[in-house]
């Protein structure tokens, strides 16, 4: 508005030929125009409507006694177009930004659309306590059958029969014994030393290889739902940890149980695009042949 009104005290009491008015009409709908983009960048750059008022340099001078009045009109245009040029400037590196924003949320929405759907269970496996029903609250159920709660003596005789490793080698020893509970198929027991050890040694190489044992075990018990929690897990809090990559397969073939076919496929697409070049021989034919089982198209 200052800008306005420079040009209108300007022009006060000058006299101008045909020629003179018709720049100054053209300077004052140009300004005009700088006006109304001023205003929309500001709502862009300062959305809770506190504009930053711009600098306009010195006051506009009035013509001099006797000088051309084309004079100060000419200076006035030539700091119009640097006007013009400043904001135009100001105006692209907002779109840069926005743009560049755009990316990041497009980025950020491909990979949420991608693994959301593959690392969401069904109930059962998102909530542990809901797979087995609470018993009724009457005086024969109030305590579960002893038999649930301890191993029966066949049961405790297999356990007994695995080697408890004493190598002086904590973690390993650890992490070996869990393994060969999982090889005896004692997968309850192996469950629980597999999460202990990934509790208690969360740095330590094999945490990546018990986290991925962890959902094997589940899986081989006829539990796709609980493993892929397990597998995902591994991929998302190691994902440099050597057994990321046989996770990602697996969450692939617990998906295919689950019947998530679509999900499988984004996972397969997942462990390509990150590991692709990294994957073994092997792991890359089971990935290919768990695409075609889930019938992927890409």
């Amino acid at each position: 508005m200052r800008l306005k009104l420079g040009i209108a005290a300007l022009l006060a009491g000058a006299s101008f030929n045909g020629a003179a008015l018709a720049q100054t009409g053209g300077i004052d709908l140009r300004v005009g125009k700088l006006e109304k983009e001023m205003k929309a960048v500001q709502r862009t750059v300062f959305p809770q409507g506190v504009p930053v008022q711009p600098e306009t340099g010195a006051a506009i001078p009035g013509p001099a006694a006797g000088s051309p009045a084309t004079a100060p009109i000419a200076d006035l245009t030539a700091r119009v177009d640097a006007l013009e040029k400043s904001l135009a400037s100001l105006t692209g590196q907002i779109e840069q930004a926005q743009y560049r924003n755009r990316q990041q949320d497009e980025a950020i929405k491909r990979i949420e659309d991608r693994l959301t759907p593959a690392v969401t269970p069904e109930p059962a496996a998102l909530a542990p306590a809901t797979l087995t029903p609470k018993p009724a609250t009457t005086a024969s159920t109030t305590k579960p059958p002893v038999a649930a709660t301890r191993p029966d003596a066949a049961r405790k005789t297999q356990i007994a029969a695995v080697e408890i490793p004493a190598t002086g080698d904590a973690p390993e020893d650890a992490y070996t014994y869990g393994f060969r509970l999982y090889t005896a198929k004692l997968y309850p027991e192996a469950q629980t030393k597999l999460k202990e050890f990934v509790a208690k040694y969360p740095s330590h190489r094999r945490a990546s290889y018990a986290q991925n044992l962890l959902g094997r075990s589940y899986y081989d018990e006829g539990k796709p739902a609980l493993a892929s929690v397990a597998f995902y897990d591994n991929y998302q809090k190691m994902p440099k940890g050597e057994r990321a990559p046989e996770s990602l397969y697996w969450l692939g073939q617990a998906l295919i149980k689950l019947k998530k076919l679509p999900d499988a496929c984004k996972v397969y697409v997942e462990l390509n695009e990150v590991y692709g070049s990294k994957l073994s021989a092997d792991l890359a034919a089971r990935a290919k042949k768990g695409r075609a089982d889930a019938k992927c198209t890409a």
